[in-house]
């Protein structure tokens, strides 16, 4: 079966375009952030982060397991939250950017999202 014929975004509920939204947007600003500060070595991290955004969409658009996608994505979201505070130490909201903050807000959104998809397949 080739590929362009199992990729179908027809069916897609408003739940799931909202993922999408949202997995573009925060993968476009970890690219975006990692590219802008390599050849620093956390620099890859982001953009190792991005990657793994860009790749779950191509998972998801062919439409592979995507029950378990959702539950991975959890804790993968997750863990970048963790880590941004561990790395970031804020201790207020003088401390976080703008675009930190829109990131970790679509995280969150993210998370709630993929907890919801996955608890409708369940």
């Amino acid at each position: 079966m080739a590929i362009s014929s199992r990729v179908s975004s027809a069916n897609l509920t408003g739940l799931e375009w909202l993922a999408v939204s949202l997995v573009v947007v925060t993968g476009v600003i970890h690219l975006g952030l990692g590219i802008a500060f390599l050849p620093d070595p956390l620099a890859v991290t982001f953009v190792l982060a991005g990657a793994g955004f860009a790749g779950a969409l191509v998972l998801f658009f062919l439409g592979i397991r995507r029950q378990l996608l959702y539950l991975i994505g959890v804790p993968f979201v997750g863990a970048q939250i963790v880590a941004w505070y561990v790395i970031a130490q804020p201790t207020g909201s003088g401390d976080v950017g703008p675009l930190e903050a829109i990131d970790k807000v679509v995280q969150l959104s993210l998370i709630v999202v993929l907890l919801v998809l996955y608890s409708r397949e369940s």
